[in-house]
């Protein structure tokens, strides 16, 4: 095929955007941006109870925020919208009067009780498996006539008779054949006039020039009949490469008993976007067979179908935070900076205007937590301490660390040492300390641990001297006194 490529990310709006299609929406925006294709997004939005608009905004905020951008489709247009299927009747209007006129559409007008009663025959061995072809049988004049007497009706493809097997050159799953003798006459059009999923997709994808359909093998039963409209229109037939299931760890399909799900629920969790992009882009396709990090613009410039395998992927949510924190420890600290912001402000530790007065405090606290990160919702329990005058100490610390009397005699001692230093500095700090537990006849990591769970509230905290240097002089004088008191008491 020459055409310029062109595939679309199709998400229907009822739900959250689920990692199997995000994974979807990255692999055609990949192929899109690796052949110098177009990328489209189309929003199959034709389930009226469940469809909605609050949907439709979360799927586009959800791949805008992994980094998705689409050449054609909601938010930007195209010439060749309308990009909502609820939007495009007309166009489904002609498709069927084109099929009308080359013979293969025609009216069916069994009811819905006849066809249960067929159903029932065939499952007892008497008749037709599929639907029997009764009113395709019946002359023009005679159709029409029913038509304009305005009995209900349905349309259906009439499939060619004496059609060969259907065969799928799928580019992941290879070649996969369909008897034709299998298909029966399916409903294009319901009675009441609305398109059914295989006549609406058919449609919108030969009326937007898509070369490659790229989507879940969930879909791969439904390609075969997509095939035979594509030929009714006289349309090609685009390439199509259907994607294994992501299965849980259990071996069973990747639901919410799994945990996190969708792409916001991610977001939420404190995963990065180029994370699970990345993430994401693994489950089923690698570069090498060994590079675990893979940013977008080398999948941009990488990604193939030849290299997505067939075989299911398991979702493993510890490699995915394992490479969230791979992800935290490459970043610059202004950048760590950046998006640790929003997680602060939430939690009203500091403000926008405070990163900006004062960078290099920020900057030397990065590299105090970013080894220890693994997601951003980690960030505030993990410097909660650095902000404010005072800190609410763990009662399990407390007594661990500080509940006995030759610790509160020697807070009081690093007390003393901390606040006649004439430098407050990380290496100051250390300095004035490290020489007091043989002073005070304690082993030194009694004594950094009562400093520690005094100074943080907790037995666990970034680095010791350089986090007390982060802090004013004052407030860690005074949260040694409140944790001797404590430890007294």
């Amino acid at each position: 095929m020459t055409e310029p490529v062109r595939v679309r990310f199709a998400p229907s709006p009822t739900g959250a955007l689920h990692v199997g299609g995000a994974r979807t929406a990255i692999y055609n925006w990949a192929f899109a941006r690796r052949t110098g294709g177009t990328f489209i997004l189309r929003i199959d939005d034709t389930d009226p109870e469940r469809s909605t608009a609050e949907n439709t905004a979360q799927i586009l905020r959800s791949l805008t925020w992994l980094g998705l951008d689409w050449d054609e489709g909601p938010e930007v247009g195209g010439p060749h919208g309308p990009y909502f299927q609820t939007q495009r009747a007309g166009n489904y209007r002609v498709a069927l009067e084109a099929m009308k006129a080359n013979g293969t559409a025609y009216p069916c007008f069994c009811t819905a009780e006849e066809l249960e009663r067929k159903r029932e025959a065939a499952r007892a061995g008497e008749g037709t498996l599929g639907y029997d072809r009764t009113c395709r049988a019946l002359g023009p004049d005679a159709a029409s006539a029913r038509i304009a007497a305005g009995e209900p009706h349905v349309w259906r493809l009439a499939v060619p008779e004496g059609r060969g097997d259907i065969v799928v050159d799928d580019a992941v799953r290879g070649e996969t054949v369909f008897p034709a003798s299998a298909m029966d006459d399916f409903v294009l059009v319901r009675s009441d006039g609305t398109p059914t999923y295989n006549f609406a997709t058919v449609v919108d994808d030969a009326d937007m020039d898509i070369t490659h359909v790229i989507r879940g093998d969930d879909h791969l039963s439904n390609t075969p009949r997509q095939i035979l409209v594509f030929e009714a229109l006289g349309h090609f037939v685009p390439r199509f490469a259907h994607l294994s299931m992501i299965w849980g760890a259990d071996g069973k399909k990747l639901s919410k008993r799994h945990g996190a799900t969708s792409v916001e629920a991610f977001a939420e969790e404190g995963i990065l976007p180029e994370a699970l992009l990345n993430y994401l882009a693994l489950l089923g396709w690698s570069l090498d067979g060994e590079t675990t990090v893979v940013s977008a613009d080398v999948l941009k410039a990488e990604f193939s179908l030849e290299r997505i395998s067939k075989n299911p992927a398991i979702f493993d949510a510890e490699k995915l935070e394992w490479l969230n924190g791979v992800y935290i420890r490459e970043m610059t600290p202004e950048r760590l900076v950046e998006r640790m912001l929003p997680w602060l402000e939430e939690a009203g530790l500091t403000t926008a205007a405070d990163v900006a007065a004062r960078p290099e405090w920020y900057a030397a606290l990065v590299p105090l937590i970013a080894e220890r990160l693994k997601r951003m919702t980690e960030v505030v329990p993990t410097v909660r301490f650095l902000f404010g005058t005072s800190v609410e100490l763990d009662a399990a610390s407390v007594e661990k660390a500080l509940a006995t009397p030759e610790v509160a005699s020697s807070l009081e001692r690093a007390a003393s040492a901390l606040a006649g230093l004439p430098e407050w500095s990380a290496e100051a700090i250390e300095a004035a300390l490290r020489s007091l537990p043989e002073e005070l006849g304690i082993k030194p990591k009694v004594l950094f641990q009562a400093i520690r769970v005094a100074v943080t509230g907790s037995t666990v905290s970034p680095p010791l001297f350089e986090s007390l240097a982060l802090l004013e002089r004052e407030a860690v004088l005074s949260r040694l006194a409140t944790a001797r008191a404590a430890g007294e008491a």
